[in-house]
Order: structure tokens, then C-alpha cells, then sequence
């Protein structure tokens, strides 16, 4: 049996307050798009079953480079992470799995960890590995890099910290390891571009050799940060370039915080689906740069352009399609918990903004280089309200309604402040 973290008497009675006013929503949803020639309950399976990982370092409180202000009842260690994905994943049935962060949760006993994901009814999604900071009794320094360092024991080093973070995965069931590393220099001269980037490629083909023959290895750029002068592996360009290098199994991953403002980020991923080479996301949003905001807080209509091309890929049963999506946050002055449950229920939104796109009509004026008529028909989806189909496979599906205010009848946040201690001081970085 599922452990729930929220009681089930809380849930029943915050849903009962809104399923008459979420039943009409629906009837009048479904008539409108059924004039549209929209079948309402074939795109809201559609969406029961679409889900979008939570990455265990989401939960806690985030912070910028020059503060952190702690939030209240933070989880300890892993487990106390799990419980708080397991609340997301119970309220908003839209998170069946957690992303690891290697080191910071590393257990004795992983056994335990599956364990614990079983009981909450979460599986265990991407694998990520961590050489861009050094941690306690490391023997090798990455402050000049990891994977692309001119020291062979610290890429040595930097290479068995992520097979040792496949080996992890392999035990909890997951089925592919994200690398992002902030390898490159901060001042013209500093590194040598080429002998770097041949030194990554020749680092990650180790780590590929390592794979399981059905895993995915999932490389990620960024533009800038910590390295602001040249990232090693700084755009999807690049990112391609690994991908194609390393072999069938080796994907792109796609942040949308990772580019620089007003790139055309939806083009990319077209790109990356037709050779074959997206991998997945990790979701946020940003209005300056990797800002790692809420997903959708700043512009949806970006967040719904990118689902554009994925829901095309799909109806168009593109072989091989199958990108891992998970959202990617840092929560400063929100609860994580609620912030992480709105990032997800934006994405579902974007998902069936998208199903609902008339596609026929869409093509067809793309055909005749009628640019309004096909604007115009893609935001037709864009500006249809589809909450009650989000809502109404929540329902179905055991969750809440409304997962913020069930999450916050439930008095969550105060029990688990009461159980943990409070942490004090302030520091830089995100946790």
C-alpha cells in the first residue's frame, strides 16, 4: 500500500468544496472543443498519463550567489526529500519519479532508498552527477575543472564519481545519468578551447563505455555560470556535437534557463527531434538569464511554444520519441513544495494546450504561407482555458482539486518544522 503523506479526509474535503463547479467547467470545456472537433476525454488520459520528475534538491530552499535564507522544516537528508516529493506526487499525480543529485544523496544503504520510493509510490528518474564543487575529503580540487581538467587524477576522478553515480542508479531502477559540469574559464587565454573540449569528449566516452544497454546518457549545456568567459559545453551546438561523438545513447538535455535571452529555444528542440538527439528537459523559467524561476511564471507562452513541438512529435509518431522531462528550480522566497506543484500543473497545462492544437488546419496554412491563419490557429490553443481537464484527471486519479489550497489545509509545512530542526546562518549557492 502507498504511503501518503497527506490525510485522505483532508483531500476529500477540500475536493468536495469545488467538484460541483469543476463537473460544469468540464461539460462546458468538452462542448467547446467538441465544436472544435476535440475529443475533452481522449486528450485528458492524455494528460493522466503524462508525468514530470522532481528533482530532490527542489524541495529545499534555494539561494543566489551572495545569500540563502533558509525556509522553515527543510529536509535533513534524502529521505526527508522523498517524503516532501511523495506530498507532490499524492496532491498533484503529476510526479511519479524523483531525480538524484549524487553526491549530496548518497545513502549506505540504497536498498532502503528504493524502498522508501516504493512506499510512496515514486520511482527514480535521471541519475545527476556533481564535479562542479569539491566536497569533504575529496582528493582531487574542480576548480579548474572536472571532466575537462589538465589533471589526469582529477578527470580520473571526476570519471568514477559518475560511473559510481550509474552504479547508484542501476540499483534504484533508474535508466539514465545527466551530466552537467561548470568546466571552462573565466579570462581570455585561460584555457586552450580545443585541447579542453578534447579532453570532455574523451572523459565522457569513458563514462559512456560504462552505460547499461538501456540506459541514456544525457549531456547538458549552458551558456555561462560558474565559467563566464567560455563553457566548455556552452550551447546545443556543442551539445549535439557530444551527443552525435559519443553514440546512439548519448541525448541532448534541454534547460530552458541555459540560453541567452530571446533564443529560440522551441526551434532547438525541433531540431534535436529530428536527428533523433533530445533527450529531455529540465524545466524553469527565467527573465534575465538561468534564473531557475517557477516553470510558466514568466513566459508561458514560451513553456507552450516548446510543448508545440513535442505534442507534433508525438501525434506524428516520430520514432524513438521519448524525452524525460523534469522540472529544474531554485525556490527563494516561495514554499518549494507549492512552487514545484504549480511548475508541474503548468507543464501538464502547456502539454494539453498543445493537444489541442488543430494540426490539420495548422499544416495547411503553413502550406500556403497564410502566416496570420496559422498563428492565429496555434495560439487557439495557447488561449483556451484547460484547467478543468488538469483538474479533472487529478480527481480520477486520487489527487486534489486544487493541490495548493489541500496542501495547505493540511497543515504540512508546520508539522514538518516542528520534526526539523531549524537551520540557521546564511549562505551563498544553491542547495
Amino acid at each position: 500500500m502507498t504511503r501518503e503523506m497527506i490525510s485522505r479526509d483532508v483531500i476529500d474535503a477540500q475536493n468536495a468544496k469545488s467538484l460541483a463547479a469543476l463537473k460544469a467547467d468540464y461539460e462546458h470545456l468538452g462542448a467547446v472543443l467538441a465544436r472544435r472537433g476535440v475529443d475533452i476525454d481522449a486528450v485528458k488520459a492524455k494528460v493522466s498519463g503524462f508525468g514530470v520528475a522532481v528533482p530532490s534538491w527542489g524541495v529545499g530552499t534555494g539561494g543566489t550567489r551572495f545569500a540563502r535564507f533558509p525556509g522553515k522544516g527543510e529536509p535533513r537528508h534524502v529521505f526527508d526529500k522523498m517524503a516532501d516529493c511523495g506530498v507532490i506526487q499524492q496532491l498533484t499525480r503529476a510526479t511519479p519519479t524523483v531525480s538524484l543529485h549524487i553526491p549530496w544523496d548518497k545513502v549506505d544503504d540504497v536498498g532502503e532508498l528504493r524502498e522508501t520510493g516504493d512506499a510512496l509510490g515514486l520511482g527514480f528518474d535521471a541519475m545527476n552527477s556533481n564535479t562542479f564543487q569539491d566536497q569533504a575529503g575529496q582528493a582531487q580540487s574542480y576548480k579548474y575543472g572536472s571532466l575537462t581538467n589538465t589533471s589526469a587524477a582529477a578527470r580520473e576522478q571526476a570519471i568514477a564519481h559518475n560511473i559510481e553515480c550509474i552504479e547508484i542508479g542501476r540499483k534504484l531502477g533508474s535508466k539514465a545519468l545527466t551530466v552537467w559540469l561548470g568546466d571552462g574559464s573565466n579570462f581570455p587565454g585561460q584555457s586552450h578551447f580545443t585541447r579542453a573540449f578534447e579532453r570532455y569528449l574523451a572523459s565522457m566516452r569513458e563514462i559512456y563505455k560504462a552505460l547499461p544497454d538501456d540506459w541514456r546518457l544525457f549531456s547538458e549545456h549552458k551558456m555561462y555560470e560558474p565559467a563566464f568567459y567560455s563553457t566548455v559545453v556552452q550551447d546545443w551546438g556543442t551539445n549535439y556535437i557530444i551527443a552525435t561523438e559519443l553514440g546512439p545513447k548519448a541525448q541532448c538535455l534541454v534547460d530552458l534557463g541555459h540560453h541567452a535571452p530571446n533564443t529560440n529555444i522551441e526551434m532547438i528542440v525541433a531540431r534535436l527531434i529530428q536527428f533523433g538527439k533530445l533527450g529531455g528537459f529540465h524545466f524553469n523559467d527565467s527573465k534575465y538569464g538561468d534564473d531557475d524561476l517557477d516553470a510558466g511564471s514568466i513566459d508561458p507562452y514560451r513553456l507552450f511554444l516548446v510543448f508545440n513541438e513535442l505534442a507534433d512529435a508525438e501525434l506524428s509518431g516520430v520514432e524513438g520519441f521519448n524525452p524525460a522531462h523534469m522540472l529544474d528550480q531554485s525556490h527563494n522566497v516561495t514554499d518549494p513544495i507549492e512552487s514545484l506543484m504549480v511548475s508541474a500543473m503548468e507543464v501538464q497545462r502547456a502539454y494539453a494546450q498543445a493537444l489541442i492544437v488543430d494540426r490539420k488546419a495548422l499544416s495547411i496554412h503553413q502550406e500556403e504561407n497564410d502566416a496570420l491563419m496559422a498563428t492565429r490557429t496555434l495560439k487557439a490553443g495557447f488561449v483556451t482555458d484547460v484547467e478543468p481537464i488538469l483538474a479533472m484527471a487529478r480527481l480520477e486519479k486520487g489527487g486534489a482539486i486544487d493541490p495548493v489550497a489541500a496542501y495547505r489545509a493540511s497543515g504540512y509545512r508546520a508539522k514538518v518544522a516542528a520534526e526539523r530542526p531549524a537551520i540557521t546562518g546564511s549562505g551563498g549557492g544553491i542547495v
